[in-house]
């Protein structure tokens, strides 16, 4: 009998894109990679900072679908913890995944995204994490719905990340539980421009979508260098730039003859106290590659 043995890619992702908190977000060509193998003895391998034991986030989903009993779990891959780039969601998604793989579970796209959505708490990343692309998410009665945009030809993405982390806890405790009608109203129209500014290839719609006005400056107190990047970008040759998920790494978005232009000035904008990373806007969501 052949030991199990499963390799699951998971991209990064970048949530909110600005108007679309808690419900918009892209996959980005950065990856979690997560292989499991039948050893016979459990164990968690990872050069990240996060625990080795079962309380591991990827062996928690995995647990949801099956025990981890005599399984091995090897964590890689370059998506940095708590910079806004959808970590956890990754990880999340990586452990279903290779759970409904190695033992033929037979997981629907739908199970997957509900499964995760309820672990991680709200959709937008891991809906990026499973189907790729640009994603609108929307509850339809008891159902979750994700809505997947192809992302332009010519668009891509340069990633201001710092080297200091923030607490998503802090993030979210800076939001209040209800907004002023106008940022609500403003934020509405801003998010139907970027939809439309992805679906139609449109460079001009997409820098009046990438606008907000309910998160992003209620949490500038906790990442104030990364916020003048946001209002800086468009002056750099930029589309426009918005807050990675809950910060503060910064997605400043260009079209594809501007990027190595901004990126250089990015470079000698953000040196001493952030890195700075050309990033594409990935087409493919969580794989597995080898069987």
């Amino acid at each position: 009998m052949t030991d199990r043995h499963r390799l699951v890619r998971v991209p990064a992702s970048s949530a909110n894109l600005g108007p679309g908190y808690d419900v918009m977000a892209a996959a980005l060509d950065i990856h979690l990679e997560l292989e499991v193998s039948e050893t016979g003895e459990f164990s968690v391998e990872c050069s990240l900072d996060v625990s080795t034991g079962r309380d591991n986030l990827v062996v928690r989903a995995f647990e949801t679908l099956h025990p981890a009993d005599g399984l091995s779990f090897r964590i890689g891959g370059d998506i940095p913890l708590a910079r806004g780039m959808g970590s956890s969601a990754a990880a999340i998604v990586a452990g279903l995944l290779a759970a409904d793989h190695m033992y033929e579970l037979g997981l629907e796209r739908q199970d997957l995204l509900e499964r995760a959505t309820a672990l991680e708490g709200h959709p937008d990343n891991v809906a990026a994490a499973i189907c790729g692309g640009f994603v609108v998410c929307a509850e339809s009665g008891s159902e979750l719905v994700a809505t997947r945009i192809d992302s332009p030809e010519g668009l891509e993405g340069v990633l201001v990340i710092p080297r200091g982390e923030v607490s998503t806890r802090l993030a979210r405790e800076a939001i209040p539980s209800d907004v002023p009608l106008a940022d609500a109203v403003a934020n509405t129209s801003a998010a139907a421009h970027l939809a439309l500014g992805l679906s139609g290839g449109d460079f001009d719609l997409i820098a009046v979508g990438i606008r907000d006005r309910i998160h992003q400056d209620r949490r500038r107190h906790l990442f104030p260098k990364s916020m003048e990047i946001v209002d800086e970008a468009a002056s750099l040759g930029a589309i426009g730039a918005t807050i990675s998920g809950a910060g503060p790494t910064v997605l400043v978005w260009s079209g594809w003859q501007e990027t190595g232009m901004v990126s250089a000035a990015l470079k000698q904008r953000c040196d001493g106290w952030a890195d700075v990373r050309r990033v594409g806007f990935s087409p493919v969501g969580a794989d597995v590659p080898e069987l």
